[in-house]
């Protein structure tokens, strides 16, 4: 049988991020190739208990149907916790539990682009979002990522020659993949150039509670008067992220219009896990646990880029990110990655190509994405020494 698979899915191409977990079945592969929390930051013995406490005495309500915008005295504390901490939310807001920070990327999408209509995206950027955005039948159109953060020049411009833009997607705090910070000056500029146009902001904020030096910046969302932007972000990396519990904060009528794309795609996110992330809350201490966390990634992080400065030709740059999970490294003079992370996989290394995060599917990239949340300190030292060993060979010094 011939099977027609349909025009939104048949160009989609897999994260190559998850294509590379399958080759991670040797156990002798040092993996910078991943974005997950590090083992070390789940409060295994808390969540246990916590969890035989709910199944005691709260069985029937974390196994019944529950409402689709999440189990509300949770949502009622996500969004204490935003307006204390972030200074997030206004009259005109509403907030949604969703399946992981991904679901509400593409909820929102939905929600907001017909076919053919444009995301303009950071370049580079999340691949979860891109592919989201793609298989809603969008178009992702990238935006050069400087060290402020996006180009605005080229941002204002491109909004100015593209009537279908009709959300601006950014991960402005320690970016995926190349762990930049926004500054406050960028973000108060691509504000007004998006109010300009009358573009929705999407702030991805997963990362913004795991900075280990420098100052926070201003979310884009705490200085929202307009209802021009939609924020997410998730207990993946605070929390656990195989619980797949993340959060929307936005104008109530995309929010409502989120609900009922949501009640076609899962109803409603895990109650269980809902209910366990909310008694975690109110019944632990959930910023000392992420304390502890930003301790443990301030200390991976270190390390890595002591290595890549001791290790790594004076030809290759890299980020030096104050928080989040990853950096990114550029070859010199525009040379493709694709060879250079061939290279370090048959030498048991594996990395992310940049062309994995491109706006445009067929566009080269002369970067490489490394995680450092993942590894054993271990790891890192060897690993590093490898791929430095490589570039020398590859590019001298």
């Amino acid at each position: 049988m011939e099977y027609r698979i349909s025009d939104k899915l048949a160009a989609l191409k897999p994260s190559a991020i998850r294509e590379i977990f399958k080759s991670l079945s040797d156990p002798s592969i040092i993996s910078f190739a991943a974005g997950n929390p590090s083992p070390l930051s789940f409060p295994v013995e808390d969540l246990a208990a916590l969890s035989a406490d709910i199944f005691a005495h709260q069985s029937t309500a974390a196994l019944q149907y529950s409402v689709t915008e999440g189990y509300p005295p949770f949502r009622e504390a996500i969004k204490a916790r935003m307006k204390e901490k972030f200074g997030i939310g206004r009259d005109f807001d509403e907030t949604i539990v969703t399946t992981g920070g991904n679901q509400a990327i593409e909820l929102c999408c939905k929600v907001m682009c017909n076919e053919g209509d444009v995301v303009v995206c950071e370049n580079p950027s999340f691949i979860g979002a891109l592919n989201a955005f793609r298989s809603n039948g969008a178009k992702t159109v990238g935006v050069p990522l400087r060290d402020d953060g996006i180009d605005t020049d080229m941002l204002d411009n491109l909004l100015a020659s593209t009537p279908r833009a009709k959300m601006l997607y950014l991960i402005p705090t320690f970016q995926n993949p190349a762990g930049v910070t926004s500054t406050l000056e960028n973000r108060k500029k691509v504000y007004e150039i998006a109010k300009k146009y009358g573009v929705l902001i999407f702030e991805d904020n997963p990362y913004g509670e795991l900075r280990f030096a420098g100052e926070d910046v201003p979310t884009y969302k705490s200085f929202d008067e307009d209802g021009l932007v939609m924020y997410c972000s998730s207990f993946s990396k605070i929390l656990s992220a195989g619980m797949r519990i993340g959060y929307a904060c936005g104008p109530a009528p995309v929010i409502q219009k989120m609900v009922v794309a949501k009640q076609v795609e899962d109803v409603h996110t895990n109650i269980f896990f809902q209910m366990l992330c909310y008694r975690y809350m109110t019944e632990r201490d959930l910023d000392a646990h992420i304390t502890e966390i930003r301790k443990i990634y301030r200390d991976k992080a270190t390390l890595m880029l002591s290595e890549l400065d001791r290790h790594m030709p004076k030809c290759v740059k890299y980020t030096r990110p104050e928080g989040g999970l990853f950096l990114w490294c550029t070859l010199p003079g525009g040379v493709s990655s694709a060879d250079f992370v061939k290279k370090a996989l048959e030498r048991k290394v594996a990395v992310v190509p940049g062309t994995a995060f491109n706006c445009d599917t067929e566009a080269p990239s002369d970067s490489f994405r490394l995680n450092y949340s993942t590894p054993s300190d271990d790891d890192i030292v060897r690993g590093i020494r490898i791929l430095g060993d490589l570039a020398r060979e590859l590019y001298g010094e």
